[in-house]
């Protein structure tokens, strides 16, 4: 049977040809598909969230992946309906559907995604960053800083309801010019029609792709490619043309008189005309031999930037709505889809305001050197709704839900949470900004301190308060047993700027990587009693679920699993449903038997129950 890597490796090359797909459904009955799908899954917050059914990870077992290969070769799986919830949609008072897959179905879309990002990945446009290998926001915003210097308008567009729109027939047609197996186009087809459940109730699916649904992220980007490409190979070019603009002639002469008087010692009239001249542009700004288009998209939100007239950018922004609508069937937002004048407002876009900056005034080495140029900037509302959040009656206030928890814990979320915030926006030229958020999210960790032990604030600081690189901090330190300390910091954390780096023409590789839970599997053996029956795996949704405090004796597995720092134990069927009772007691071991609770891998046992001697 031929490797995951292998498959995957032959798919990718025949996508980079550009070579259609045959014979794909036979890749499904590969169980190295399943076993790389799992471990791409396991450790998903999601993977222990029940479905429909109340199949979850909890239980994974080759038996499993052998029942579905099964299933596909006789051609009668049959996908479950999503269980629909509903979440909060940030900045907004409606709530986005989110649809929950069971465990077998999610392993199955998982083995999909695979086959479909090796063949699709290669032949994607380079202008889409969302769900795809090595890219990201950060590529996404480094490709605009650097390369759409000059833009006067941008064009923010959102697909309305873009997921719940996408046109089942259009996927399928896509999906079908490339991919020559009927079988295969069976299979994503009734999971696309699977229905879900709200509420209880069943409802049909007629258009969309499931949010939440494994595969939806890959088909999503196979079906806006078209829109990628009509973008890159048709718009583009329609709306680029020149070399560079023509010199601006007032500028010129401008610019000629300055030296005239430089030569006649007019000094007062050389400082005038140097001052007019930085008053006005080098280059036409409405050269009509000159246009440059730029497109960027993520997920369902793109980008446009056009250094053009503005009757142009509304031309632009018909000719993107009426592709939309006829060949794809999907509708722009009209609330949401915006033209910006780069200079004088920002566009918003994955979180980042952007515009291009003009100011005359700014020099390097005697010459203009910002206009034109990008900008990214942290938006007003992400800074008052950070500070917001530790805040009452516009003052920081200590936060109740944390007072339950130990010193180290408590900095140590505040770090989190302000680390991850300022880390996002490191290449915002006005990172400065987040002092605010700091001071107030600092004051409200010192009241929160302040309220668990019952003292002042003061007092919070003369306890926890050190230095670090000149700077006064707040560190929290756990002593520990033979082990370095735990040591929880606040306030080491400065605001440079971290300037976006270059991107290389890297088109993303799908890496492998080993897997020690699958290895622990395919070893068909349980950790605790060596029996080789019906192994299956056991998982935990946090470690900390077994990291008891107090004086209540733990129970035996919980006690491996929290040692080891492992939410998995792979088990027999009969130890997995007495971990599930809280009956697994701890077995006593033969003379020279490893111990398999110190990681060593446990031996089978005879009929005896005794391990057979060495041969």
């Amino acid at each position: 049977m031929r490797t995951a890597e292998t498959v995957l490796g032959i798919i990718r090359e025949r996508g980079t040809r550009g070579v259609p797909l045959e014979d794909v459904y036979r890749q499904l009955f590969n169980s190295a598909l399943y076993l790389t799908a799992y471990g791409n899954l396991s450790a998903n917050a999601g993977a222990l969230t029940p479905g429909a059914t109340v199949e979850t990870v909890d239980g994974m077992s080759q038996a499993k992946i052998q029942a579905i290969i099964d299933a596909l070769r006789q051609e009668r799986y049959r996908w479950t309906p999503v269980r629909r919830i509903y979440i909060e949609k940030p900045h907004s008072t409606k709530k986005r559907p989110l649809g929950i897959p069971s465990w077998s179905d999610k392993l199955l879309q998982e083995v999909i995604r695979l086959i479909l990002e090796a063949y699709y990945e290669p032949q994607f446009s380079k202008l889409s960053h969302g769900f795809r290998p090595n890219r990201g926001c950060r590529t996404a915003l480094t490709e605009i800083y650097h390369k759409w210097n000059g833009t006067v308008w941008f064009i923010e567009g959102d697909i309305s309801a873009c997921f719940d729109s996408l046109d089942h027939t259009v996927i399928l047609s896509i999906l079908r010019e490339n991919i020559h197996d009927n079988r295969f186009l069976r299979l994503v087809e009734n999971l696309l029609k699977a229905g879900y459940l709200e509420q209880w109730d069943y409802h049909r699916t007629l258009s969309g792709v499931p949010q939440g649904g494994v595969v939806s992220p890959i088909l999503s980007n196979i079906y806006l490619d078209r829109f990628d490409q009509y973008v890159e190979h048709t718009l583009i070019p329609a709306y680029t043309r020149g070399a560079k603009r023509k010199a601006n002639p007032v500028y010129r002469m401008v610019a000629n008189a300055r030296a005239r008087a430089l030569r006649r010692h007019a000094e007062a009239e050389t400082r005038a005309l140097q001052q007019a001249r930085q008053r006005l542009p080098s280059m036409l700004s409405d050269d009509p031999d000159y246009r440059r288009l730029r497109y960027l998209r993520y997920a369902d939100d793109f980008l446009l930037g056009f250094a053009g007239p503005h009757a142009e950018a509304e031309a632009i922004k018909e000719a993107v709505g009426r592709y939309l609508r006829e060949s794809l069937k999907l509708d722009l937002s009209e609330t949401k889809t915006l033209i910006t004048h780069g200079r004088t407002e920002f566009a918003r876009f994955l979180g980042y305001d952007i515009g291009t900056m003009q100011q005359d005034t700014k020099h390097t080495d005697g010459r203009r050197s910002i206009n034109g140029v990008i900008t990214l900037r942290v938006p007003k509302r992400v800074i008052q709704q950070a500070c917001a959040a530790h805040q009452r009656g516009g003052k920081a206030v200590h936060r109740p839900e944390l007072l339950e928890d130990d010193p180290y814990t408590i900095v140590a979320t505040y770090t989190a949470k302000y680390t991850g915030l300022l880390e996002y926006y490191r290449m915002a030229h006005n990172l400065h900004t987040f002092s605010q958020v700091k001071w107030v999210m600092e004051t409200s960790l010192a009241k929160t301190l302040a309220a668990k032990f019952r003292m002042s604030v003061a007092a919070v600081y003369r306890r926890y308060s050190a230095r670090y690189q000149g700077r006064r901090v707040l560190k929290v330190e756990v002593p520990r047993a033979g082990k370095p300390p735990l040591v929880a910091w606040w306030g080491t954390r400065d605001y440079v700027r971290r300037t976006p780096q270059r991107l290389e023409d890297n088109p993303g590789v799908i890496r492998f990587r080993g897997n020690e839970l699958v290895k622990r599997l395919l070893a068909d053996v349980c950790e605790h009693c060596g029996s080789p029956d019906q192994v299956e795996v056991h998982h935990l949704r946090h470690l900390k679920d077994v990291k008891q405090r107090g004086p209540r004796e733990r129970s035996w597995w919980a006690l491996q699993m929290a040692t080891r720092r492992r939410k998995t134990l792979v088990l027999c069927h009969r130890c997995h449903l007495e971990t599930h009772a809280g009956r697994l007691q701890p077995r006593t071991r033969v003379a020279g038997e490893p111990d398999a609770s110190k990681g060593a891998r446990p031996v089978r046992r005879g009929a005896d129950g005794k391990v057979p001697a060495a041969t």
